[in-house]
């Protein structure tokens, strides 16, 4: 398995396409009961299958990521070739950019001197999905990039 097994709810929620994926390899709901109940390691195989053919299909379609953590935001732009990379760091300790107040805060002194802007290029391993999955693992989640979008005017990647 390359990624993560999707959740029992994850799998709920794609039941037509797991179906799909099983008539795909000539399983049909008969034969996939009598797995689960005879042959559970093979039925936990499939499973894996699946879910990294849905992670592959998430990872590659996905554009942007973000990190937010209550003094640092990392905001990751993921292209063909590299990720580019704008990082936020609050210096002052009183603010916490998860709150509402917080990130109010940030919105309005983004040209504060406890408001230090980072940016960053890195090209991808030899494995790009593997890579996003693993600033997934780390809190990332993706986005549509707007706030990636919306930051990126101030500031200039090199």
């Amino acid at each position: 398995m390359r990624y993560l097994r999707l959740t029992k709810e994850q799998l709920e929620e794609l039941h037509p396409e797991f179906i799909n994926f099983l008539a795909t390899q000539s399983i049909t709901g008969d034969e996939w009961e009598d797995i689960k109940k005879n042959k559970p390691q093979v039925a936990e195989e499939e499973i894996d299958v699946f879910s990294d053919l849905v992670w592959e299909g998430v990872l590659k379609a996905a554009q942007y990521l973000e990190h937010v953590s209550p003094n640092q935001m990392h905001l990751f732009q993921l292209g063909a070739d590299d990720m580019q990379l704008i990082a936020i760091k609050i210096n002052k300790e009183d603010i916490d950019i998860t709150t509402k107040e917080g990130y109010q805060w940030l919105k309005d002194n983004l040209g504060d001197d406890d408001v230090v802007f980072l940016t960053a290029r890195k090209e991808y391993s030899e494995d790009p999905n593997l890579d996003k999955f693993a600033l997934i693992q780390q809190g990332a989640i993706i986005t549509k990039g707007e706030l990636y979008q919306w930051i990126n005017r101030f500031v200039e990647i090199k």
